[in-house]
């Protein structure tokens, strides 16, 4: 770890909305009245974004540049909050935000690793690797920083607020580390990397638990299921990949497969909150989200102009997010997409019939053989049923206990 004063000579934030000269303007909406998917369009950096996260409750974007920049967007207005620069003297490859928003973790092709404080734009600490700095993400409970590397193929383990090195992994990878995430419980950080397997470190242990391998091609990105059910790996050999690392089905009957969407590349990918679907980006330009249990597409989004390099949900799962070359962040929303003609076409081809929910009256499909039975309850009310019918019993046992 250096000090700000030995590596920083300039840093600037600005927060307020900047001049049309091409560094940044409001976000526009840009699909026609009658189009099935609104689009609404941030444009200010000047290289490619490789970096964007939902923050704030979901208010505001943030997001990371080629350009060496990080900036923070208001999603209602468009309006751009603050523009951090100074901090990298190369492209910013990742950031990632803690939950309470008050704090971000930038990495770089300039091998540095950087914690910033939101409102003020200090640099609160900084980390090196030997190489290119790949991937770095805050943990849940915003206690650690993990960074993973090129060249060294290193994955550092940092405590978030001192900056202090905890974990230097050496021997992680046999080449790069492309991904890094924490399990949703902050237990196990994973990893992906060029050499096309997958790792699960869990930190009580301070061992590998699990690796993965099935790709024929580099694994670019992955993600865990809220749940911590599903894990997805997204690969150069053009599929994402799920695991089911609950039951260790994978074992003996091979994980699915989301494939024939994708064209190109497959750079980044993203459960819902409820893993009920997968959004993933591309090199061929493309957006496409999926219905993971019938590992089918649901819709594929078109309106960038480069290679999508990354993408993330929405906590309510109305709106996604997409980070693309063309210098531009996407947001989509696809709150109604069940209603979407292309959408239920392609779920009756599948075998599928859609059914409207009974109790909160949005459709929801499920397999023909099973329409007889029933099934006039989607799956987000039986589950709320669920846990409030187990509130219930709880709450009868508290009071024959008393």
């Amino acid at each position: 770890m250096t000090t700000l004063s030995e590596d920083i000579d300039y840093l600037a934030v600005e927060t307020q909305s900047e001049s049309n000269d091409g560094r940044a303007s409001a976000a526009t909406w840009e699909h026609e009245d009658l189009a099935q998917v609104k689009i609404r369009v941030f444009r200010g950096h000047t290289d490619s974004v490789n970096s964007c996260n939902y923050i704030d409750n979901d208010t505001k974007i943030l997001s990371g540049s080629s350009d060496k920049s990080s900036r923070i967007w208001d999603i209602d207005t468009g309006e751009l909050k603050h523009h951090y620069t100074g901090g990298h003297e190369g492209a910013i490859s990742e950031t990632s935000i803690n939950d309470n928003s008050r704090r971000f973790v930038s990495c770089g092709w300039d091998k540095k690793v950087q914690v910033w404080d939101v409102e003020t734009g200090n640099i609160l600490w900084m980390g090196r690797h030997a190489g290119i700095v790949t991937c770095c993400r805050f943990s849940h409970d915003g206690k650690l920083v993990i960074s993973g590397s090129d060249l060294d193929n290193t994955l550092k383990i940092w405590d978030a607020n001192s900056g202090e090195l905890l974990q230097n992994l050496q021997d992680m990878h046999e080449s790069t580390i492309t991904s890094c995430v924490f399990a949703p419980a902050d237990d196990k950080v994973v990893t992906t990397s060029m050499d096309r397997t997958s790792k699960f470190y869990d930190l009580r242990s301070n061992k590998v638990t699990i690796q993965l391998e099935g790709h024929v091609n580099i694994i670019a990105d992955c993600d865990i299921s809220f749940d911590e059910r599903k894990f997805a790996t997204a690969s150069w050999d053009k599929t994402v990949k799920i695991w089911d690392v609950a039951t260790g089905a994978y074992r003996t009957s091979g994980p699915g497969c989301l494939q024939g969407s994708h064209e190109g590349t497959v750079s980044c990918c993203q459960f819902s909150r409820d893993g009920l679907m997968l959004v993933s980006g591309s090199y061929d330009n493309t957006v496409v989200v999926w219905d993971v249990d019938n590992e089918m597409q649901k819709l594929q989004l078109q309106g960038h102009d480069d290679w999508v390099n990354d993408v993330c949900f929405s906590t309510d799962q109305n709106n996604i997010l997409s980070a693309s070359k063309d210098c531009t962040i996407r947001m989509w929303n696809v709150q109604d997409t069940e209603k979407i003609p292309v959408v239920l076409e392609r779920k009756k081809a599948m075998g599928l019939s859609i059914m409207k929910c009974s109790n909160c009256g949005k459709p929801f499909s499920i397999s023909q053989m099973d329409s007889f039975r029933d099934n006039t309850i989607c799956v987000f009310c039986r589950l709320q049923n669920r846990e409030q019918e187990m509130i219930s019993i709880m709450n009868s046992v508290r009071v024959d206990e008393d």
